[in-house]
């Protein structure tokens, strides 16, 4: 396992596979610690996971107390996979609101199915300060 830590710099190999998944296991954890992990659909922007998320939900309430989450990415029977944290950013409108709309949109037919509006959903960024990772050659 490789792991980076401060500035994670990520190879090719780790970006194309990042661009050719959709789902991921969504990690946050209360400001007493406990744990939450569910599945969400992620999308690969600028060097950060960027997912969407419902107001009111636990990983929201999680994440406005304790603003650290974690990703994990893999492909079934693969052996592959990449876990990446770090401290995240909360998009609740604006124009970078706007551009991840249209990147989700664009990338995930669930978001053309069940649309939503400004306000309705905010976008979560986690910003990598951590990487690990199995069978993408990381670190070569």
């Amino acid at each position: 396992m490789k792991e980076t830590a401060s500035k994670v710099k990520f190879s090719e190999k780790e970006i194309q596979f990042l661009g050719q998944n959709e789902l991921c296991r969504f990690a946050t954890a209360s400001k007493k610690g406990e744990p939450h992990v569910v599945p969400v659909s992620y999308v690969w922007h600028d060097d950060s996971p960027h997912i969407v998320t419902d107001y009111g939900t636990r990983k929201l309430k999680n994440l406005r107390e304790n603003p650290h989450a974690a990703i994990l990415v893999d492909t079934a029977g693969t052996q592959k996979l990449l876990l990446i944290s770090g401290p995240v950013a909360i998009i609740e409108k604006g124009e970078e609101y706007r551009k991840l709309y249209k990147l989700f949109y664009s990338k995930l037919d669930w978001v053309k199915r069940d649309p939503w509006k400004e306000g309705e959903a905010p976008f979560v960024r986690i910003n990598p300060t951590f990487k690990a990772g199995w069978g993408l050659g990381a670190g070569k």
